[in-house]
């Protein structure tokens, strides 16, 4: 059984929740870090197992929540790296399991001494917490003497049509992913690990995402992104051993050695301008879409999971998934078979100063090498793609995810070994 903050403390009950944001019931745990197998749990309030072959929160059934933390590194002594890459993994090993990050961190210690642990997680249980840690590309240069072990594959993405990034929004040394089904326990675990890492690193930017875009067990429902649509159909799922190796874990003839069993992450900010889509017609957001907005069904099909017929024509020999319709664009078809393993959530941050809600889309995937799948796919829906009419790319990071952690090791340290 796994052990909740608050049974740790005797204390009785559910456990407290912030106003309005309750757990996303039904949200399974895994186990496929070791075996790649989805195990599920009583649910969403159970702990997802930290050590294995891969690192979790990668295959993990997609939480409801995600605190995602990009950081520049301002110690340049390796040690001091390497040490505070082992004091974040023993943190984050207990906190995914509902403890706090360190042995009576809140209220247990010196009442002279600053708590060890900030203490807004006491009363909660562990919410599936996942943490997955991720390398820029500015990590390798002459500070730590990892420039000889850069991987190909981190080579910096590209400037896409339409982009308007801004540097204070992207990239960054390292990067926390946090996801949970309590926002409040996704946050408590990005604001530890920072705090552990003070003087250390600091923060280049966050995005607080809720309501994942994206399902990653055959076990989930399809969710709904911000523009009402459902959104992943089609996504890698966990279950899907053989898919994943091909597309999303790093082999031995990828290289380098220390990323095998490792993998690629993209993260975009996409802002998505809704009050412009909003007073769009339902046909021309399922035009441009390519799915209804009902049933999900693929144009021209009856289910959401039908497969996609891009080459069936309507009235005047005009196809009924158009040219520039984003899933025809997206399509592992059009893609010449590459996938990617989509991992998204929903944000909203406030307005723009101009009367329009700052919101839309944290998309972040997972691939094999970005230079084959994520950059080939983006530069077809950045230049054709209808959609970009309603949606503006302002942040941006590509991050190479070690592997995952046996017990007595620690982030990175295939990389540092």
């Amino acid at each position: 059984m796994t052990l909740s903050r608050r049974r740790l403390f005797g204390v009785v009950g559910a456990g407290a929740a912030v106003a309005g944001v309750g757990a996303a019931a039904g949200v399974l745990a895994t186990e496929a870090l070791s075996d790649d197998q989805v195990t599920p749990t009583s649910g969403a309030a159970e702990a997802v197992p930290f050590y294995g072959r891969h690192q979790a929160g990668i295959v993990t059934p997609a939480q409801d929540r995600m605190h995602f933390v990009a950081l520049d590194v301002r110690t340049e002594d390796r040690e001091e790296l390497r040490t505070l890459l082992a004091d974040w993994t023993a943190a984050a090993e207990r906190m995914t399991r509902g403890l706090e990050a360190k042995p009576n961190g809140a209220v247990g210690g010196v009442a002279d001494a600053a708590p060890a642990d900030t203490g807004e997680a006491l009363d909660l249980p562990a919410s599936a917490l996942t943490l997955t840690i991720g390398f820029g590309a500015s990590l390798f240069d002459s500070r730590f003497g990892l420039a000889d072990k850069l991987p190909p594959a981190l080579a910096p993405l590209p400037r896409f049509p339409a982009d308007e990034l801004d540097p204070a929004r992207s990239d960054g040394d390292i990067c926390l992913q946090a996801c949970a089904n309590d926002p409040q326990v996704a946050v408590h675990a990005i604001r530890n690990l920072v705090r552990l890492g003070f003087g250390k690193v600091a923060v280049r930017w966050s995005q607080l995402g809720f309501g994942r875009t994206s399902s990653t067990s055959k076990a989930q429902k399809t969710p709904r992104n911000l523009f009402g649509f459902k959104d992943g159909t089609r996504n890698l799922k966990a279950e899907e051993a053989d898919l994943l190796d091909k597309h999303v874990w790093v082999s031995e003839k990828d290289g380098p050695d220390w990323m095998v069993d490792g993998t690629y992450l993209v993260a975009r900010r996409i802002r998505m301008h809704i009050e412009i889509w909003d007073r769009t017609t339902l046909a021309e957001q399922e035009a441009i879409v390519g799915r209804t907005k009902g049933e999900g069904a693929p144009l021209g099909q009856v289910a959401e999971y039908d497969e996609p017929d891009l080459n069936v024509k309507g009235e005047g020999g005009v196809p009924v998934i158009a040219e520039d319709a984003h899933i025809r664009l997206a399509s592992s078809e059009t893609q010449k078979g590459t996938k990617i393993l989509r991992r998204g959530y929903n944000f909203t941050d406030g307005t723009d100063g101009l009367g329009h809600l700052d919101a839309g889309l944290f998309f972040v995937c997972f691939n094999r090498d970005s230079r084959k799948q994520f950059v080939p796919m983006q530069q077809a829906l950045s230049s054709k793609d209808k959609m970009m009419e309603y949606l503006e790319h302002t942040g941006s990071g590509l991050f190479a995810v070690p592997p995952g952690v046996g017990k007595g090791g620690h982030w990175g340290d295939t990389l540092f070994g």
